[in-house]
């Protein structure tokens, strides 16, 4: 066993980091490379939203208690609106994932399913 084995972890596929092709990700897009559990540690995502003067951010993805809620809190403190599509997103238990939902994206944004989410941006 390699020492990363060993503790438990193992390393991922090597395509893990590449988005789907339904995301429709365009070479001029934007993209961030997380360096810690939120996504504004250590990026320039601030001074990128600022620049286009967007105020409100819509936040899914995986780990809902890890790396979404880590985003979310540093957006918080940042000043941004958010919408948490709570359907988007998922982590290691129903309870984990719950308990994010329940005591932390309520103080912080909105929550919203998959489909509420679309039906009120048409």
């Amino acid at each position: 066993l390699t020492d990363e084995e060993a503790a438990g972890h193992s390393a991922p596929p090597a395509d893990w980091a590449e988005f789907v092709p339904e995301i429709g990700v365009k070479e001029n897009d934007y993209t961030v490379t997380k360096r810690q559990w939120g996504a504004f540690f250590g990026t320039d995502l601030d001074l990128q939203l600022r620049r286009r003067g967007i105020d409100t951010i819509v936040l899914c993805g995986i780990a809902t208690n890890i790396g979404v809620e880590s985003t979310a809190r540093e957006a918080f403190q940042l000043g941004y609106q958010q919408v948490f599509v709570t359907d988007a997103m998922a982590t290691f238990s129903d309870e984990q994932h719950e308990a994010t939902l329940k005591f932390i994206f309520p103080k912080i944004g909105r929550s919203r399913t998959t489909e509420e989410f679309i039906a009120q941006t048409k």
